[in-house]
Order: structure tokens, then C-alpha cells, then sequence
């Protein structure tokens, strides 16, 4: 009889003790938390929670613990923990943030992507700043549909518009859709006039288009010449003065473009020569 009290007794002292060594586990881990020792604080939360015995803690230290994880780098301690948090409804839409942000740091995009709208989905206010991470984290791992959705809420929010219509333009292009970035840039230079990278994006669009409409005429002119040469032609014929009519359409065409070009880059070093061989060509 005496040695089984004297084994209850042993196991009253054990729990105690663990459930001691827990408090003191959790104390310290908050220090570390302060302290922005997050890998250590996570140890201790961890070890902590491990041997609780009769000690109580709240459902938010799960939320802690996650944190630390997260800013540790510790992707399986976050998703334990933050699990936890979010079936406890501690801070829903911060564990989602947080799980985000580890995995854009882990470069794991559709994980980020994932956990990005269902922070936004729980959120009671921040979600326009949310869909930028999303689209961001989006375009990052090139899911470029969901990107576009992204930046289009953003667009509809005003929330960071101008940098919303630029990626959201460079996303098009990359999509081979180079009619909807430009109406995306032109959008975006309608709302945000002279914005430093729009601006010169645009300038380059309208080059190319300039440069497509000078070699047109170009084109027409050289055959032109070309059945002069032949003997087919002679420049003061009727048909030789419609072919050259044709082409300074095209020049034309050309300059109206490119005017518009120097408006929004007047450092695009391609516009001015281009300028300059349509106005030696309509001469």
C-alpha cells in the first residue's frame, strides 16, 4: 500500500513539475516573441505545448505559435498551429495572411495564392491590399488569369491603380493579347497621366505601331520605284503619283502615332528618327 501512494505521489510531482516547466516554457517564449527571436520562441511554444499537464492556456496562443513559425520559416509548425488558430476562430483572416506570406518567402505561389483569398474571403476590411499581394503572388508564379482577376479588383478599389494597370498589362503581353495591354496601359495613362512606368510602356507600343506604318509606306514607295527602274513606270505617270499617295497615307499615319509617342517619352531614343525618315520620305 505504502509503495503505491508513493508512486501516486511520484506521478502528482511529475505532472506538476511538467506543468511548471510549461508555464516557465511559455513566459519565455513570449520574451523570445518580444524580442523577435521567432525560431526560438517557437521552440519553446512548441515544447510547451507539448507537456501542458494541468496548466490552461488560451486558443490564441495557437495564433502566437503560428506566428512564430511563419516567421521562422517553419512551414510545418505554421500550418499545425495556424490550423489550430482558425479552428479556434482566433484571428481567421491573419493566420490566411500570414500562411500567404510564408509561402510567397518559400516561393510556393499557389499555396500563397490560395491562402491570399481565403484571408480576403474572411476579412472584414484590408481585402483591396489583400488582392494586390494575390495578384502579385499571382504573376509570380504565373497564373497569370488569376493575376488579372487580382489587379482588376485593385483597379475597381483605386487601390495602387497605376502599379494595377501596368502589371496588369505586362501580364497581357505576356499572354500574347497585345490589343488588351495596350487598352490597359491607355486605360491606366487616362487615370494616372505621365505615371513613370505606364508612360514610357505605352511610348514603346505606339513606336512599334509608328515603325509598322512607316515601313508600310516605305514598302509601296520602294516597289514603286522598283517599276520605275523596270521600265514598267515613270514618275510622271498617274499611277506612280497614286502609289506615292498611298504611301504618304501610311506616313502620315506613321507621324500621328509616333506624336503621340514623344508626348508621353520624349527620351525614346526611336521616336525621333522615325519622325525624322517619315518627314524625308513625305517630301
Amino acid at each position: 500500500m505504502k509503495k503505491v501512494l508513493l508512486i501516486a505521489a511520484g506521478i502528482c510531482f511529475s505532472v506538476f513539475t511538467f506543468a511548471q516547466d510549461a508555464a516557465e516554457k511559455i513566459n519565455q517564449a513570449q520574451e523570445a516573441m518580444k524580442a523577435k527571436d521567432y525560431a526560438k520562441a517557437y521552440t519553446l511554444y512548441d515544447e510547451a505545448m507539448s507537456n501542458l499537464g494541468d496548466v490552461q492556456v488560451d486558443a490564441s496562443v495557437n495564433f502566437n505559435i503560428g506566428f512564430a513559425a511563419c516567421k521562422s520559416g517553419n512551414v510545418e509548425g505554421a500550418e499545425k498551429y495556424m490550423a489550430k488558430a482558425i479552428e479556434a476562430k482566433v484571428k481567421i483572416s491573419d493566420c490566411y495572411v500570414n500562411l500567404a506570406e510564408l509561402y510567397t518567402d518559400k516561393k510556393d505561389f499557389v499555396k500563397a495564392v490560395e491562402n491570399y483569398e481565403k484571408a480576403i474571403a474572411t476579412a472584414a476590411e484590408g481585402t483591396d491590399a489583400l488582392a494586390f499581394k494575390a495578384g502579385s503572388a499571382a504573376y509570380n508564379g504565373k497564373n497569370y488569369d488569376k493575376a488579372v482577376e487580382m489587379f482588376n479588383k485593385c483597379i475597381q478599389s483605386n487601390y495602387k491603380g497605376e502599379t494595377a494597370y501596368y502589371y496588369k498589362s505586362v501580364i497581357l503581353k505576356a499572354q500574347n493579347k497585345p490589343d488588351e495591354s495596350k487598352v490597359a496601359l491607355e486605360e491606366g495613362i487616362s487615370k494616372f497621366p505621365g505615371d513613370a512606368k505606364m508612360a514610357p510602356a505605352l511610348a514603346k507600343v505606339y513606336v512599334g505601331e509608328g515603325n509598322e506604318l512607316y515601313k508600310k509606306g516605305a514598302a509601296i514607295v520602294s516597289e514603286a520605284n522598283t517599276k520605275v527602274t523596270a521600265g514598267k513606270l515613270k514618275t510622271d505617270d498617274p499611277a506612280y503619283a497614286a502609289e506615292v499617295s498611298k504611301a504618304k497615307v501610311e506616313f502620315e499615319a506613321a507621324i500621328a502615332v509616333l506624336e503621340k509617342a514623344k508626348a508621353l517619352d520624349a527620351t525614346n531614343a526611336n521616336v525621333q528618327k522615325l519622325l525624322d525618315a517619315c518627314a524625308a520620305a513625305m517630301k
